[in-house]
């Protein structure tokens, strides 16, 4: 079967929020696209949400629906990409618990990779899952009661993941036939382990050297986090104010 033809007629939801890692919506979403799904931008608001590279803005993207105005019915498979704050944001939403909570009893295709599976373990779907995601928040999977595995992608049952951008190729590679409803050998043969892999010795040289190499904070950004801090100490006094007038 073409790859153009795989996904026709099939209806993907993204559940993303701002600050999601951008290669790993954009890449994806284009790859689905591209095999002929329709692919919404599921988010707690409206609006255009922020992108990362790492800790640096990227790009938004427009939000097609809330999660208040959709319901698991409307779509065939799930999407949630990773990044440092877009899971964090999500798994503190009770409404986007019960997405996937959903989704996972409809038994419908799940992916996820990076720190996008925070959310499933916040969701409490993780206890007896084989899977993986970024090496960083192993013990996060391993304390909710995963099987962690340190491979490309993982595939349990309805669930595919995997570990971050490093694994883009394989993941997006895996990603259209599991959302087609095809299994491969590549994903079957990854989710045969009994135990957790140990944890990483050290965190990855390239986000090190990433980190090191990027730009001083703008002036924007200074004058941002000194607003919010005189936001934050107003409504501080303004609390102590009261409480004394009481």
């Amino acid at each position: 079967m073409e790859i153009e033809q795989q996904l026709r007629q099939r209806r993907i939801a993204v559940l993303a929020a701002d600050g999601f890692e951008k290669v790993e919506l954009t890449i994806p979403v284009t790859a689905l696209r591209a095999a002929g799904a329709e692919v919404h931008i599921i988010s707690l608001r409206h609006g255009r949400i922020r992108g990362v590279n790492l800790h640096e803005p990227a790009s938004r993207v427009k939000v097609d629906y809330t999660l208040a105005e959709v319901s698991v019915d409307d779509y065939d498979a799930l999407l949630i990409p990773g990044g440092f704050i877009n899971p964090d944001l999500l798994r503190q939403s009770a409404a986007a618990r019960a997405f996937v909570r959903q989704f996972d009893t409809s038994g419908k295709p799940i992916a996820t990779l990076c720190h996008g599976p925070w959310l499933l373990a916040s969701a409490g779907l993780t206890r007896g899952r084989r899977m993986t995601s970024w090496a960083g928040v192993r013990d996060d999977m391993v304390n909710a009661g995963a099987t962690w595995l340190d491979e490309e992608v993982v595939r349990d049952g309805n669930w595919l993941t995997s570990r971050g951008p490093q694994d883009m190729v394989p993941f997006v590679r895996t990603l259209v036939p599991f959302f087609a409803g095809r299994q491969t050998a590549e994903t079957t043969a990854l989710a045969t382990a009994a135990a957790s892999s140990p944890q990483r010795d050290a965190p990855p040289q390239l986000v090190l050297g990433a980190m090191k190499w990027l730009p001083r904070p703008s002036f924007r950004a200074v004058a941002l986090v000194g607003a919010l801090a005189a936001l934050f100490m107003a409504r501080n006094n303004h609390k102590g104010v009261r409480r004394v007038a009481a």
